[in-house]
């Protein structure tokens, strides 16, 4: 902040305010001062950024990239690179949803990763947990730290519907709808507010149901495989939610427990913190970066 008010300050005392008497050649010099000031500090700028890794946002069920949109603007402003995915079989990648897969998915953020110059933090929000721990298992040199936001910590076999088996405390499952004949899950449209905006404001609130998506189903009830040599070998943060409906805070400090992590950071939201409160979500992202 300092750096961005000096420079503008600096150029206009420089520029503005030179004596009348000064001979032309010692404004020269000055201004010369002024712009190779103003270049070095660019290039600082520039060089700390370059230093950050970059950050790659996966979304959850019945959501898409569009979720990240606050945080995103929030972690590119503090100088990190940031690329949002939409996982195929939704708007902005629309597919059918007998051709969307969990090996779809994994290789969608492969692809992602692949496309970086260095090792990324890669955050995974909810069943997108499942996501980047397949990723992780297939690119584990292309990682440097997994992200898990009220998100699913798998062990090998497991998938969404078995973990949410495992998760009594969950308010989500009675409003769970398959729709088998069209190869979809959808989320109960009474329901959907008090899901996922709990503790959101009344706008969030109204707002929200009409922004939950239908989810393809198959990947939903496909088991992931994970390996402690890759997979384990992973640095992992878990940020939990301490308000959560969808996975209860119980379920996510069990799965903790089981599959330890470096750090753990929680937000006193319910399962969209990126909603109800991005600033503090970035800020454990990029606490969970260095």
């Amino acid at each position: 902040m300092v750096a961005a008010l000096s420079r503008p300050y600096f150029l206009f005392m420089t520029s503005n305010f030179i004596p009348l008497k000064l001979k032309e050649t010692t404004k020269v010099k000055l201004l010369f001062t002024a712009a190779l000031a103003t270049s070095v500090l660019a290039f600082s700028t520039s060089a700390m950024a370059a230093k950050k890794p970059p950050i790659v946002l996966v979304h959850g069920a019945f959501e898409n990239a569009q979720v990240w949109g606050h945080v995103t603007a929030k972690l590119q402003a503090d100088g990190y690179k940031v690329v949002a995915i939409n996982l195929p079989g939704r708007p902005g990648t629309p597919m059918a949803p007998d051709k969307v897969s969990l090996d779809l998915y994994r290789d969608t953020v492969v692809t992602a990763l692949g496309k970086l110059h260095r090792p990324a933090v890669v955050v995974g929000h909810s069943f997108g947990g499942i996501v980047i721990a397949d990723a992780a298992e297939t690119a584990p040199t292309k990682v440097k730290t997994l992200v898990f936001v009220a998100a699913l910590l798998p062990h090998d076999g497991d998938s969404l519907v078995s973990m949410a088996n495992k998760d009594p405390d969950a308010k989500i499952g009675p409003h769970l709808q398959i729709q088998k004949e069209k190869g979809i899950a959808s989320i109960e449209y009474s329901a959907r507010a008090d899901l996922f905006a709990n503790g959101g404001p009344d706008e969030l609130r109204k707002a929200i149901p009409d922004l939950i998506l239908d989810e393809p189903l198959a990947p939903l009830a496909t088991p992931v495989h994970v390996t402690d040599a890759k997979f384990g070998q992973v640095d992992k943060v878990y940020v939990h939610t301490a308000m959560d409906q969808v996975i209860s805070p119980s379920f996510q400090a069990t799965m903790v427990a089981s599959t330890p992590v470096r750090s753990e950071y929680t937000l006193q939201t319910g399962h969209t913190p990126f909603l109800t409160d991005p600033d503090g979500l970035a800020n454990a992202i990029e606490a969970a970066a260095k």
